[in-house]
């Protein structure tokens, strides 16, 4: 038996064994164009893990006949870049094409992406970067300019059945094995794989060491809680706490709890949770329930004192509660539009009848003069008073409905 994981021995060499990703890779797509047109140019593939970012770029090496060469961002540096820049210089005076596929390009400084920014321009190389995150943000703007972004969504449990199929039977080594399984344990498993074609795989080789009959129930041991896609520092964190909030806002609290177990769960912090609550609570109800806030707070601090999985019932009843509650953002967008202005009139000068006068001087000069105390009126018409600066007098910031 080889060391090699079953899902590398499964990657596809051609385009016809390349399965998923149609709208990318699909025929009369994008891709399948430059490849007829031998015209491919720079490409930044965008998707989450296991969708085929990898097995796409030596694809389109194999189809366009180009020196391809893969660099990890994690791993090579600048003398690793060095070495494939003047191969590519070198290729290119000899009318070879050069494929860079560089695999996390977010993980690269902006020194060391802008490395490649003349060679990419001048066509002495192709990049193929693959990311994970949003390349809006990850990515050098000068470089993104230059490339073409795909997005590569995850695979359906449709294709990732497909593939397990193929893997039991074309594999040599599962078939070595005398591997038994049924169209439940692998439709099991295309379920639970989260979209990822690699993680499908190595869930099926794990189980095929533990017995040469694979079950549903074999599959459900194996998998436990591994399965659940949540990458804390990555995009589908901010997705995820995103769809909480706005599920919130909607008073659904059966989605609300919903996205907060998959937080939860997949290991989160309650405490970050729990933060999010507080800030809701006044961004999103803020004066329309005033006990809004104290149950966010409370929950906060049962986080703070219990940890998991005590607290995950606080956080719970909290959510609820923020969902079903009426909602109201003045707060919110009267702090906003406050701010803008400080930014607009960053100095304008307190009016003098509002200025404190602790000295002789500062009363003889004018401050606080004019100032009505309002306990001493016992009509408000009698006692208003501007309190804003002059050139911002008559604003009005909170507007209650």
């Amino acid at each position: 038996m080889s060391n090699i994981p079953l899902a590398e021995r499964m990657r596809p060499q051609t385009i016809e064994e390349f399965l998923g990703q149609e709208k990318v890779f699909g025929e009369g797509s994008f891709l399948r164009t430059a490849i007829k047109q031998s015209h491919l140019p720079s490409l930044i593939l965008w998707g989450p893990p296991g969708s085929g970012k990898t097995t796409l770029a030596r694809i389109l090496s194999h189809e366009t006949e180009a020196e391809f060469v893969a660099l990890s961002a994690v791993s090579s540096g600048k003398k690793d870049l060095q070495a494939v820049l003047i191969q590519a210089k070198e290729n290119y005076a000899q009318g070879k094409q050069t494929i860079l596929f560089l695999d996390e390009i977010h993980r690269w400084n902006k020194s060391q992406q802008d490395a490649l920014l003349p060679f990419v321009e001048s066509g002495e190389l192709t990049l193929i970067g693959a990311t994970t995150e949003n390349p809006s943000f990850e990515v050098n703007s000068a470089l993104l300019s230059r490339s073409r972004v795909l997005v590569l969504e995850k695979h359906t449990p449709a294709t990732l059945l497909t593939l397990l199929r193929r893997a039991v039977n074309e594999d040599n080594e599962l078939k070595q094995k005398k591997i038994e399984v049924n169209d439940e344990a692998l439709t099991f498993i295309a379920e639970v794989s989260g979209g990822d074609g690699r993680q499908a795989l190595n869930i099926l080789e794990i189980c095929s060491t533990q017995s040469k009959r694979i079950t549903s129930e074999l599959v459900g041991e194996i998998v436990a809680r591994s399965h659940i896609l949540y990458d804390k520092g990555g995009e589908e964190h901010y997705n995820i706490i995103s769809a909480l909030h706005k599920s919130m806002r909607g008073g659904d609290a059966d989605a609300s709890l919903y996205w907060l177990g998959r937080m939860l769960e997949a290991g989160e912090d309650p405490l970050y949770v729990a933060r999010r609550l507080v800030r809701f609570a006044s961004e999103d109800i803020g004066i329309a329930n005033s006990f809004a806030l104290p149950q966010a707070v409370s929950a906060f601090q049962a986080c703070q004192m219990l940890g998991m999985p005590e607290c995950e019932v606080h956080l719970a009843q909290a959510v609820v509660y923020l969902a079903l509650s009426k909602k109201s953002n003045a707060l919110y967008t009267a702090y906003n539009q406050v701010k803008e202005d400080v930014r607009n009139f960053p100095n304008e000068p307190v009016p003098m009848h509002l200025r404190n006068a602790p000295t002789k001087l500062m009363k003889e000069i004018g401050y606080g003069k004019a100032y009505k105390y309002t306990p001493d009126f016992k009509d408000k018409a009698s006692a208003k008073q501007e309190y804003l600066p002059e050139k911002l007098r008559g604003k009005k910031y909170l507007h209650l409905s």
